[in-house]
This record gives C-alpha cells, structure tokens and sequence, in this order.
C-alpha cells in the first residue's frame, strides 16, 4: 500500500511528460528555423544570379575607349579557317590599338609584314597612350603605316570626330609611307549595335565623317567595316563604294559577300590570332599597290 508523505507532491510522471514536451517544441522549433534557413538560401540565391550574369556581362565590355578594331567580329560573325593559298598577290599588314601596348616592330618587319594602322582616336574622348611607339615605331623599320578612328556616332556628330582624329593623328601626307585614316564602324561595344540610330541617320553620320576628313586632308578615308553589321544599320547602303576603299572584315577563309557598292576589297582582316600581333590583314595586291594607295 503506497503511503502518501504531506509536503512531498508527486511530480515524477509529471515532470518527465513536460520535459518531453519542450524537447518535442525544441525539435519543432529547430526544424521550422532550418526550413526557415533553406528558404532564405534559396532566395538570395535567385536574388543574386541575374546580377552574377549582369556582371558577367557588364564584364565583356571594354572600359570606355578601350574598344579596338574587329571588337565585335567574332561574337556577330564567327569564326572559321585561316585564308586558302592564292595566286593573287597580296601583302601582309596588321593593327594595333593600346591592347598591345610597346610592339616589336622589327619582328613583325621579319616575319612579313610591310603595313599597318594604329589606333589613334574613339570618338571626341579618347587618344591611343601608345601611338607614338606605335605609328613612328612602324614607320622606322620600313613599314607604310596608317592611323584609324574607332566611331562612337552615338556620342558627337560625325563632322567633330573626324576632326579630333584629324588633330589627334589622323592627318596624311604625300610621303610614300603614310595611309589615308580609316573610319572604323562596326558593332557598337558600350550598347545597342548601331549606337540607337536609324538606317538612314547612320549613313548621314559616315557621310559627314567622311566629307570634313577629306576638306581636312584631300583624301578619302577608308572604310573598315563588317558586311553584317553595315546591312543591318546602314540599310547596306552603297553611295560609298566609289570613293571610299573598304577594309572588310571576316574571320574566314575567305571575304564573303561584300557591302553594296564595292565590287573589290582593298585590304581584309582575316584574323585576331596571329603571330606577334593578334590583328592580321591581307591588302590586295603587291607592295607597289600599298605604295599607291599611300600616295593618293
């Protein structure tokens, strides 16, 4: 017979069934704040990869200025094979902008290359640090060498931008070893691929670019441009083909279809992975040829 002490409350079973019930709200509680915790992980990883991808993304584009010619080639146009042999005679050139910094220009001068163009303006903003090595460096191994200005028509007119390029490098004189400048239009690296203008506002831009160089220098300037790229922001016009030489564009092995308005092209960028230098050209013709064009 169990004997009940005053003062002595019977709180065993008690007890045990309150101490179970908090480990069981505890087990609950940790559950709720670990499914809480995985949630949370979950969202802030949806939070931050569209702004992983914008990063990316923002990371391809070139520094303001920074562009260089055939920026957008590759990524619009592909890439294929290396140029087939040809009979046809034609003479080895290359560009180059600040991405190549000082250049050896003797060893280019070894290797085969007797021509070249330095970058030496974008826009009304930019000017190339290394253009002097660059443009007198070519010049003093033998080289006939150029200057070119990468177009931002998105920024000032056409008319301001030729004459920056023109104070800033650009210019031309009739010594046998200087190209006329080269406007380079293609795929617009900092934006929208034809800088938010219309077909026909385009054309009136290389138009009035094109004009002021030549009141500036006598000469036309060359046309670097990309067949895609001059069809789907200039209507692929062809009033220029006449007077302005083009320097296509194709990673290829061959040309491909030029723009409207020119039946030849005066010189080709076929690669950005060439020796020494990445940019590489091939000019249409012999060396004479190059020599022609230099001297107007």
């Amino acid at each position: 017979m169990s004997v009940h002490r005053p003062g002595r409350p019977r709180t065993t079973r008690i007890t045990r069934t309150s101490h179970t019930t908090r480990i069981s709200r505890r087990s609950s509680s940790r559950s709720r704040l670990t499914a809480a915790g995985i949630l949370l992980s979950v969202l802030s990883l949806l939070i931050t990869l569209p702004a992983t991808s914008q990063a990316a993304e923002t990371a391809d584009k070139p520094a303001r200025g920074e562009a260089r010619m055939g920026q957008g080639v590759i990524a619009h146009d592909g890439q294929g094979g290396l140029p087939r042999e040809s009979r046809a005679v034609q003479t080895e050139g290359v560009d180059v902008s600040s991405h190549q910094g000082n250049v050896n220009w003797a060893s280019l001068w070894s290797s085969g290359v007797k021509w070249a163009y330095v970058k030496a303006t974008e826009g009304t903003y930019y000017k190339n640090p290394y253009f002097a090595q660059q443009y007198n460096g070519s010049y003093n191994v033998g080289m006939i060498r150029g200057a070119y200005h990468f177009a931002t028509p998105d920024t000032t007119t056409g008319t301001a931008q030729a004459d920056y390029f023109v104070n800033n490098g650009g210019g031309w004189s009739r010594d046998g070893k200087t190209l006329p400048g080269v406007l380079d239009i293609e795929w617009n690296p900092y934006g929208a691929a034809c800088y938010g203008k219309s077909q026909s506002a385009m054309v009136t831009w290389i138009r009035d670019f094109l004009n002021r160089y030549k009141a500036r220098t006598g000469r036309d300037a060359v046309i670097y441009t990309a067949t895609s790229w001059w069809t789907q922001c200039t209507g692929n016009y062809g009033g220029f083909g006449s007077t302005n030489p083009l320097w296509i564009a194709r990673y290829n092995t061959t040309p491909g279809t030029l723009p409207a308005g020119w039946g030849y092209y005066t010189m080709w960028q076929y690669t950005s992975s060439g020796p020494i230098v990445g940019d590489h050209n091939k000019f249409n013709g012999a060396l004479d040829r190059v020599v022609a064009l230099a001297n107007g």
